[in-house]
């Protein structure tokens, strides 16, 4: 019998991203989607709203300085639109006035601007903690479970000590089974910016994390010659 892969909600989960500076919209989408989240980029309020009524979402960022409607006002419109969603001011107004204007009318969390994206996944990471959308972030292969709140990997009662770009390649290989990933489509995901990384690095990680997994009993990553890797579930043992 194939070892199945079970995970909690195993959906992405959808975040929406409203901010009017285009590459600054473009980057945090690429890289929270990298992080393993489904995010939709909208410039306005107009679109934001738009989206909603076809997606529900899981979490909402937000710019305060947006054409037509501001931030302070789209959150307020989001609060009464859904009392628990999780929602992140983005803002360039470091004041106290701001601020307490902004959780007046119902935000969760406040970041300004410049944003470190890495501290924007910790706020986010944080706030779906608190929402209960954590319980929705797990994913089990075999006697290995991944948590993607907490990025840990647990085989057997012990955590695997994996670096960050080691856990969110091996849950990708272990969100799509079966599929070949070459090395240049890793490259592109993994190391995105890393001018200094080549082909060559995507071997040298996947070596690390079959040495940190070999004591996991459900999945093996294996070469596929000529094109790259691929994630293969093992049979269950009795």
């Amino acid at each position: 019998m194939r070892t199945e892969i079970t995970a909690r909600g195993c959906a992405m989960l959808k975040l929406l991203l409203i901010e009017d500076d285009r590459p600054l919209n473009e980057s945090i989408c690429f890289f929270l989607s990298g992080e393993g989240f489904s995010v939709d980029g909208v410039f306005c309020a107009e679109e934001a709203f738009r989206k909603m009524e076809e997606t529900k979402y899981d979490l909402v960022i937000s710019d305060v300085m947006l054409p037509s409607v501001d931030g302070f006002e789209v959150a307020r419109l989001l609060r009464l639109y859904d009392p628990q969603l999780p929602i992140i001011l983005l803002t360039a107004l470091d004041d106290y006035r701001s601020k307490e204007k902004g959780y007046a009318v119902g935000i969760d969390d406040y970041l300004t601007k410049p944003v470190e994206l890495n501290e924007l996944l910790w706020h986010i990471n944080a706030l779906l903690r608190r929402s209960g959308v954590a319980r929705q972030r797990q994913l089990t292969v075999g006697n290995l479970t991944m948590d993607t709140l907490s990025m840990t990997a647990v085989c057997e009662g012990e955590e695997i000590a994996l670096t960050v770009r080691e856990f969110n390649l091996l849950y990708h290989f272990l969100s799509h089974p079966g599929e070949i990933f070459t090395r240049g489509r890793l490259m592109e995901k993994f190391w995105s910016g890393d001018s200094d990384s080549t082909l060559r690095s995507v071997d040298v990680y996947i070596t690390k994390i079959r040495e940190k997994t070999k004591n996991c009993d459900g999945f093996e990553i294996v070469t596929v010659r000529g094109l790259g890797y691929k994630c293969v579930l093992r049979e269950a043992t009795a």
